[in-house]
């Protein structure tokens, strides 16, 4: 199901707080993570290691990569440690209806 050129992911009441969960929109995995009130959709590959953002630890605003520690703001997708030194893209995100939906074309046209 979509709207317009989002797809259906979950049910907003299954998320948890600070907790990433993976999904796949139209073949692109995403990680969506709740955070305050505000549900955010980042790509679930590290861009340094290639391996899943939703295996790591959220605070706040960013998520850890498990494996060598980069830290990715959720908001923008940029690297804020090294090793990564290149952004992971972000996704808009819909909540309409208690569902969460995404759109897996990237903010700014990356």
């Amino acid at each position: 199901m979509s709207i317009n050129r989002y797809t259906y992911l979950c049910r907003f009441d299954t998320l948890e707080e600070g907790v990433p969960r993976r999904f796949e929109a139209e073949g692109v995995p995403v990680s969506l993570v709740l955070t305050g009130d505000e549900v955010f959709a980042i790509h679930d590959v590290c861009s340094h290691s290639a391996v899943s953002l939703s295996e790591g630890e959220v605070e706040g605003c960013t998520v850890e990569c498990w494996l060598h520690g980069s830290r990715f703001d959720l908001r923008s997708g940029k690297p804020l440690d090294p090793p990564a030194t290149q952004p992971v893209p972000v996704y808009p995100v819909r909540v309409e209806d208690g569902s969460v939906y995404v759109e897996v074309v990237p903010r700014g046209g990356r």
